[in-house]
């Protein structure tokens, strides 16, 4: 559970630190038109949206050398999240756009943060230095006073040391330790192995959080590196599409397909207590060919030929058994779930209701079930596996509403930030 103080200054400083990061760095802001909360229907939530915020685009040629130390972007970096399918849009921004974007390189989403944040400390005169890993926080007695790094160069703190090193998904043994449930997949950068963690607990952080990720499902396409490692992409809009389920071992569905991609994390976590396993792993989606022809698949046009690192076959009982699927399992589901199209909502698990799900769907239906709803019935079928991954841990030491670092026993720990120093926002 999220501590109330902390949620009451993220909802009561919100606007103000919009407002000084606006004075303060490039980065400019705007809303996302019409992108609803995740949880809409919930009290309090937005189904016609209002609170997204995206970064405009920002000109990485401002960086100079800079430009090219910035981690390469894996999706669409030449585009706003209002452009994307990702977004809700349709990534229909023009050829010469995109061109002249590409030339001047502008840069969207989450390269535009990046860009637009080192850009002010650039002209602060700050310079980051890469390629040096910290290993250990300095201490006089309980106050925090540097940074030791792996080549015994040692740093101090004028005024406070603040960590902001990621998350810990690539390291096994804390994931394993920490995280509520299986965690195979990870789609962030492989730095993020838990360093800042470690330190924290070894100069006696509190720890909180530390069982919740921003939970993916995700897709490993064999040969697809990056970072020389296995990459592994999210899986958002396809599973969002019509002519689109996800089914477990059992070749049963297990959940709202299109519900946002946190929430569809807990749908992997259930645990069967007979067969002591997780019963919704491993999972597939599965799709038609009319959902190939018109919408394409991860990355691919519409229209293209199913690619090799996809299971096909002419029927949905030969699909099931290239799955290993139990026999006539796939062929119900599929009569089910087509039935429940026809009837316009799904009994079973309520795809469609929330405003949220057909955000990433077919917009020539959206607002409405259409934009998520729709059968499976054009043959050849194809499926693939689906795994649990995150975009990132939440854990880490706990803080106070102004960003200090606790103890065990709830006291500030001096060091974690200039004294009397209120954090903006």
């Amino acid at each position: 559970m999220i501590d109330p103080s902390l949620a009451e200054a993220f909802v009561d400083t919100g606007p103000e630190f919009v407002e000084w990061v606006e004075r303060a760095t490039p980065l400019r802001y705007h809303q996302v038109p019409g992108l609803p909360d995740y949880h809409p229907e919930h009290p309090g939530g937005l189904p016609g949206g209002g609170r997204s915020l995206d970064p405009a685009l920002f000109c990485f040629g401002e960086l100079g050398s800079w430009a090219d130390r910035v981690v390469p972007a894996q999706r669409t970096p030449r585009l706003t999240l209002t452009e994307t399918p990702l977004g809700g849009g349709t990534g229909a921004a023009s050829s010469p756009t995109r061109a002249q974007r590409r030339e001047q390189d502008w840069r969207g989403c989450g390269h535009a943060l990046v860009g637009s944040l080192l850009k002010a400390l650039l002209d602060q005169g700050v310079e980051p230095v890469t390629g040096a890993r910290a290993v250990e926080l300095s201490r006089e007695g309980p106050a925090v006073t540097g940074v030791r790094f792996a080549d015994g160069t040692e740093v101090a703190a004028r005024h406070g040391v603040v960590i902001a090193t990621g998350g810990f998904e690539w390291d096994r043994e804390l994931v394993t330790s920490f995280l509520r449930g299986p965690m195979t997949s990870p789609a962030s950068v492989p730095t993020n192995t838990g360093d800042g963690l470690r330190m924290a607990m070894v100069a006696g952080a509190a720890l909180g959080t530390m069982r919740e990720a921003w939970w993916v499902p995700t897709i490993e396409i064999p040969g697809d590196e990056a970072f020389g490692r296995q990459r592994a992409q999210l899986v958002l809009r396809e599973r969002t599409l019509p002519r689109s389920i996800m089914v477990n071992r059992t070749g049963r569905r297990f959940t709202n397909e299109a519900a946002n991609y946190n929430a569809l994390g807990g749908a992997f976590h259930q645990f069967d207590p007979t067969a002591f396993d997780y019963a919704n792993l491993p999972c597939w989606l599965v799709f038609d060919a009319r959902h190939l022809r018109e919408y394409g698949f991860l990355g691919l046009p519409p229209g293209s030929p199913a690619p090799g690192w996809v299971t096909s076959a002419p029927d949905l009982p030969a699909l099931a058994e290239a799955l290993g699927l139990p026999g006539g399992s796939l062929t119900d589901t599929v009569a089910r779930w087509n039935r429940q199209v026809d009837d316009g909502a799904d009994a079973d698990f309520g795809r469609g209701v929330s405003a949220y799900d057909g955000w990433n769907g077919d917009l020539a239906h959206h607002p409405g079930p259409g934009a998520t709803l729709g059968p499976l019935t054009e043959a050849p079928f194809h499926a693939v596996q689906i795994h649990s991954g995150t975009l990132g841990t939440k854990g880490g030491p706990r803080t106070d509403v102004d960003g200090r670092v606790l103890d065990l026993s709830g006291a500030v720990i001096p060091g974690s930030t200039p004294p009397g120093t209120r954090c903006p926002g």
